[in-house]
C-alpha cells in the first residue's frame, strides 16, 4: 500500500498531481513536495512491522513515493549505524554522543538515499534520460542508479572535484562534463544542454522525490532510538535536502503516532569560505542570498545558493536551531579526529560536525549531557587530498 496523495509547494501550497512528471512549483518556482494521506497511514499501518523488512530505506515504502515495488531500483540503501561515539565523547565529557554514518551508503555517501529515490519515481514515471550537476556525491549515486534502470545520465560537475569522483562517473557509463567554475555554474551549463531534449533534471529540490529518499534518515534515527529523538542533530549542509528531509519526516511521524511532538535542535555546519544559511540565519532572513567567490575543501559544502533556502532556515528555526560556519582547518581536524577515535574514514563534510560541536559546547549551546547526533555523509576515500597529513597542505582557508 503506498500512500501517496499529491504535491505541494512548500512556499504558496499550490497543489500538483503526483502522477504527473512535475520539477518545480508552476506558481511560485519553488520546491513541491510530496504529500502522504498520513491518517490513513496511521489506522492502516503499524511501525512494528518494520523489524520484520529488510533493513533499507525501502522498509519505510508506504511514506514512500514510489507505487509500484518493479520500479524500486535499490542497490541496498538505508539502514546505516548508528555509532555511539565513546572515545569522542569521553575527550568532551559527553556520554551521550552519537555519529549517523552515512558513509557507508552504496557509491560511498547519503546521495544514495536520494538519487535511489528520484531514479525510482523517475523510471515509474517514462522518464529515459537524466541529468544533474554535482559537486560530486550525488552525480555518483544519480549515474549507479541510472545504469541499474537502464538509464542514460548525463552529469556536469566542476572541472576541479576531487579525481575519484569523475572516475565513479565515467565508470557508470555516464557522459560527463566538466565545467570551468562552481555547482551553480554547472546548473546554468546542465540546463543549457537539456534545452530541446526529454532529459530530466533530478539536481537538489528541483523534483519532488530526492526528498523522500532522504527524509528516510529521521525516520531511521527514530527507529535507533526507540521512538524518542535526540536533543541535537549536527547536519553539514550544502543543498540541505536531508535536514529539510528529516524535518518532514518528524511531522510524519508525529502525525502517524509514532513520536511525540519533541523535536530535536537542526543544526547546520557550513564552511567559512561558503557559509550562505548562517549569514542568512544570523541577519533573520527569510532566504539567502548567493555567497560570493565560494571556497572550501568539502565540495559538498562548495554550494553558493541553495534551491531550497527558506525551507532549511525554516527547520531550523522552528527547531530553535543554530547555523554555524567551520573553517577549513577546523573540518578537517574534525575529519581527523574521527578517523583516529572512532575509526569512521568520513568526508571532510563530516568533520565540519566535530567543528561546530566543539564551538557550540564552547558558547554552551550545547550541554555535554544532551544526546547529540553527528551526520557523516560520505565516506574520506573520496578525498585522497585531504586524508591524513595531505590536508593540512590542501586545505584553500588554513
Amino acid at each position: 500500500m503506498n500512500y501517496l496523495t499529491h504535491l505541494e509547494c512548500g512556499y504558496c501550497q499550490q497543489t500538483c498531481s503526483a502522477d504527473e512528471l512535475h520539477t518545480l512549483c508552476p506558481s511560485c518556482g519553488k520546491p513541491l513536495l510530496a504529500r502522504y494521506d498520513l491518517d490513513k497511514a496511521r489506522q492502516e499501518w503499524s511501525r512494528d512491522c518494520l523489524s520484520s523488512r529488510k533493513p533499507t530505506l525501502w522498509r519505510f515504502k508506504e511514506v514512500l513515493p514510489v507505487r509500484h515495488q518493479q520500479n524500486e531500483i535499490s542497490l541496498g540503501e538505508g539502514g546505516t549505524p548508528l555509532l555511539h561515539a565513546h572515545s569522542l565523547g569521553e575527550q568532551l565529557s559527553m556520554d551521550r554522543l552519537y555519529i549517523k554514518d552515512d558513509g557507508l551508503n552504496p557509491t560511498g555517501s547519503f546521495k544514495a538515499r536520494g538519487l535511489c529515490m528520484a531514479i525510482s519515481r523517475a523510471k515509474e514515471l517514462g522518464v529515459r534520460e537524466v541529468v544533474i550537476p554535482s559537486a560530486g556525491n550525488a552525480a555518483g549515486a544519480m549515474c549507479a542508479y541510472a545504469a541499474k534502470a537502464s538509464m542514460s545520465a548525463h552529469v556536469f560537475m566542476p572541472k576541479d572535484v576531487p579525481l575519484p569522483f569523475r572516475l565513479e562517473c565515467l565508470s557508470f557509463g555516464a557522459d560527463m562534463r566538466l565545467v570551468d567554475g562552481l555547482i551553480t555554474d554547472c546548473g546554468r551549463e546542465a540546463k543549457k544542454a537539456a534545452e530541446g531534449t526529454d532529459w530530466f533534471d533530478v539536481s537538489t529540490l528541483k523534483e519532488p522525490y530526492r526528498l523522500e529518499g532522504k527524509k528516510t534518515m529521521g525516520y531511521e534515527l527514530a527507529e535507533d532510538f526507540d521512538w524518542d529523538l535526540p536533543d541535537v542533530i549536527i547536519y553539514p549542509t550544502g543543498g540541505g535536502t536531508g535536514l529539510i528531509g528529516m524535518w518532514k519526516a518528524f511531522a510524519e511521524m508525529e502525525t502517524l503516532g509514532w513520536i511525540g511532538p519533541k523535536r530535536p535542535r537542526m543544526v547546520v555546519v557550513q564552511a567559512d569560505g561558503c557559509a550562505p544559511i548562517p549569514r542568512a540565519f544570523g541577519q533573520k532572513e527569510e532566504f539567502a542570498s548567493a555567497w560570493e567567490n565560494a571556497a572550501t575543501v568539502a565540495a559538498g559544502l562548495r554550494v553558493p545558493a541553495a534551491v531550497g533556502d527558506f525551507l532549511i532556515l525554516r527547520a531550523v528555526r522552528e527547531s530553535q536551531g543554530t547555523a554555524v560556519a567551520v573553517s577549513d582547518k577546523a573540518l578537517l581536524a574534525g575529519q581527523k579526529q574521527l578517523a583516529e577515535d572512532e575509526g569512521v574514514l568520513a568526508c571532510p563534510e563530516g568533520g565540519a560536525t566535530v567543528a561546530a560541536l566543539r564551538a557550540l559546547l564552547d558558547q554552551g549551546w550545547i550541554r555535554r549531557d544532551e544526546r547529540v547526533v553527528l551526520f557523516n555523509t560520505g565516506t574520506g576515500l573520496k578525498y585522497p587530498d585531504t586524508l591524513g597529513d595531505a590536508g593540512s597542505m590542501t586545505s584553500p582557508n588554513p
